[in-house]
């Protein structure tokens, strides 16, 4: 049995299905409320609990040249008026222990980047907070390994988690998704959800910075689903070709509604007895 986790005014586990979704960094205000407004409609629309995810800072761009985001203070006061604009729940990510008190005070989820997945004192640091924590398993892990790094959290006090899978290191270049992780991971009794959009990403792969195959977000994301997890997260844009960071990965907003609706029916179909 996967243990039920409170966010807001819904809750993840067992027999869930929710959304979290948006757009990859803060490009600008417009972008941001656009896709804020978007998904809302949408996921409201076929009554899927959504929690909406952008980052302030994306901490390790391939290249210095590449754009990272609006940083700490700019970006939480945008997150902050989207959370009371559209009246949502919001997740973003952390990348050091001098973060945790102004995220915290935003946040409904603090989500901690795979490549940061084993830092204890930034575990601990963000447990200790109370709120719910997505860690995103790293690449370089196996699912067995993510059991560790539950115990660290539970240690802090906060069992309040969520682990998202988003593919494995598959030589150069290249993430492979081994969907035995997820009733594995699940076994350990917390949520599982399933990143669509980093699994396709193709790290480095451009020389100075990273690709992607968005094309196989739709087959990748319904497979996740069909085996089992308990949410999807993926990262959206209006435009990805234009996208500052992560556009080949990203699903274009207008080719979400559809695949939603799909996704919504898999689980159906997978969780009725």
């Amino acid at each position: 049995m996967v243990k039920r986790i409170k966010i807001g005014k819904f809750e993840v586990g067992e027999g869930t299905f929710c959304l979290l979704a948006g757009p990859c960094v803060i490009e600008d205000e417009l972008t941001l409320f656009k896709t804020a407004e978007f998904l809302k409609e949408i996921t409201s629309y076929e009554d899927i609990p959504f929690v909406f995810k952008s980052s302030f800072d994306k901490a390790n761009r391939t290249s210095i040249q590449s754009y990272r985001g609006p940083g700490l203070k700019k970006g939480l006061k945008l997150l902050a008026k989207v959370k009371e604009k559209f009246n949502l729940p919001i997740i973003t990510d952390i990348h050091c222990v001098s973060q945790v008190k102004d995220i915290s005070e935003v946040v409904d989820i603090i989500q901690i980047p795979a490549f940061l997945c084993r830092q204890t004192d930034l575990l601990l640091k963000s447990a200790q907070t109370g709120i719910p924590l997505n860690i995103k398993k790293g690449q370089f892990l196996s699912p067995w390994e993510v059991k560790n790094i539950i115990e660290k959290a539970v240690s802090a006090g906060n069992s309040n988690i969520i682990i998202t899978e988003r593919g494995t290191s598959f030589g150069y270049n290249t993430l492979v998704t081994d969907f035995r992780a997820l009733p594995i991971m699940r076994g350990f009794g917390y949520p599982v959800f399933y990143d669509a959009t980093h699994s396709v990403q193709e790290p480095g792969k451009l020389g100075g910075a990273s690709g992607g195959n968005r094309e196989f977000v739709p087959y990748l994301a319904k497979a996740a689903v069909a085996t089992g997890c308990d949410g999807i997260f993926m990262e959206v844009h209006p435009n990805p070709e234009k996208a500052l960071s992560d556009g080949p990965n990203m699903l274009k907003l207008t080719d979400l509604k559809k695949l939603l609706k799909q996704l919504k029916e898999i689980h159906y179909a997978t969780n009725t007895k």
